[in-house]
């Protein structure tokens, strides 16, 4: 029986690695075998891996609320008032926009469920989907789950990967429904400028799109870099899906706690399916949530940390031979242009094979991430640690650059 002849034609062709080899890291259990024979795992982005990261305010939250016994029943589908109030309190006053709590967000599971329900309410089957390339794998699989069709939109290393509105405008069609971007980048760490991105909200109101943003990456912007928030520009607020997270500011990524604001006209539908669609997050990580977010100190100690963390990466790795990279502009990542050692894929391998790290290909990214590597260089809690496996690193691709005759 060909069980997968049943299928819906959109999964048919998705891989876990049980059949056939996976290369992506958060598929399949590679990543967790290549950790349990002592490898070192750089290609989650969840800061401070594997070690602890949980403020010990949060802790105490969590401790509290286990001896309580509250965590042994649901929070609502929509998500606790009390973190629907901390982050409508948060974002407010980052945006200039009272939101309401009860009208304006909604807590998802984790940002990536949040970025598949942000779509399902506006796509039908053959719309179409404008995403900037390279971007996060998600967005490129997402429309297909949901019936539409992604349509990359080629960035560019010459312009700090910044929009060229002319490709969007290429790519434009009659069945053109949505732009989804990550804002900062993931995988580029780029923080789209405020012209940049007026020119592609101006190009969305015109041709009356709609907007996911996801800015899982917005806690921690680098060297006075003005962050903007699509949301805030000319005709975007009532067209726009914020799609956010508490894991790559805060270091809680197995807390599985995102949340998406947007106009009540939209959120009045969410709110309708969440049940259906979401469940529920986890009782217990979202009272340690709300206690992080009350927490002034957590995102200030580790915006320092991560700085300081990215200055070690790029002093250590800029410095390869046949590597080129640019200082990451915000969150966790670096990303390197290794082309003249080879193919993304023999790149990352020789990685594992020499520098026992594993890191994570440019090409699942888009197809502008050929040649590209990107490696999680918020890992591990101490900067000597991370520093160790940036030096393996180094002399991996030292002693690659050496074989290609570029030393």
């Amino acid at each position: 029986m060909d069980i997968k002849a049943k299928m819906n034609r959109k999964f048919r062709d998705l891989q876990g690695g049980l059949f056939l080899s996976v290369t992506k890291a958060d598929v399949g259990e590679g990543a967790g075998n290549f950790q349990k024979a002592g490898g070192d795992v750089m290609a989650w982005a969840d800061p401070f891996f594997p070690d602890p990261s949980i403020p010990a305010s949060v802790q105490k939250a969590m401790l509290d609320a286990v001896q309580s016994g509250l965590p042994s029943h649901y929070s609502m589908p929509i998500g606790a008032y009390e973190l629907r109030e901390a982050l409508a309190k948060r974002v407010s006053g980052r945006i200039g926009r009272t939101l309401d709590p009860s009208r304006n967000v909604i807590v998802t599971p984790g940002s990536d469920s949040g970025l598949l329900y942000a779509m399902m309410p506006f796509l039908c089957e053959g719309d179409e989907v404008l995403v900037p390339d390279p971007s996060y794998p998600s967005n490129f699989l997402n429309p297909k789950l949901l019936d539409a069709v992604t349509v990359p939109v080629p960035l560019y290393a010459e312009d700090n990967w910044q929009f060229r509105i002319e490709e969007f405008e290429k790519r434009l069609t009659p069945r053109t429904k949505m732009v989804l971007i990550s804002h900062p980048n993931n995988p580029t760490t780029t923080v789209f400028r405020r012209e940049s991105l007026e020119a592609l909200c101006r190009f969305i109101v015109q041709h009356d799109l709609i907007l996911v943003c996801d800015q899982a990456f917005e806690d921690h912007i680098f060297d006075g870099i003005e962050f903007v928030a699509p949301c805030t520009l000319p005709g975007m607020w009532e067209r726009t899906l914020t799609v956010c997270s508490m894991s790559k500011g805060y270091g809680l990524s197995g807390f599985r706690i995102g949340y998406i604001y947007a106009d009540d006209h939209i959120m009045d539908v969410l709110y309708g399916g969440a049940v259906n669609v979401l469940g529920a997050a986890c009782t217990v990580t979202t009272l340690g949530a709300v206690a992080a977010f009350n927490d002034d100190t957590i995102l200030p100690e580790y915006r320092e940390r991560l700085d300081r963390r990215r200055t070690l990466a790029y002093d250590i790795l800029s410095t390869t031979p046949g590597v080129s990279m640019r200082k990451s502009e915000s969150g966790i990542l670096s990303w390197l242009d290794v082309h003249r050692l080879g193919t993304s894929e023999e790149v990352a391998d020789y990685l594992m094979q020499h520098a026992n790290v594993m890191v994570n290909q440019g090409v699942p990214y888009g197809s502008q991430g050929a040649g590209w590597i990107r490696i999680v260089t918020a890992c591990f809690a101490r900067d000597e640690d991370a520093a160790l496996r940036f030096e393996r690193i180094k002399a991996a691709l030292t002693e690659l650059a050496k074989q290609k005759g570029i030393v």
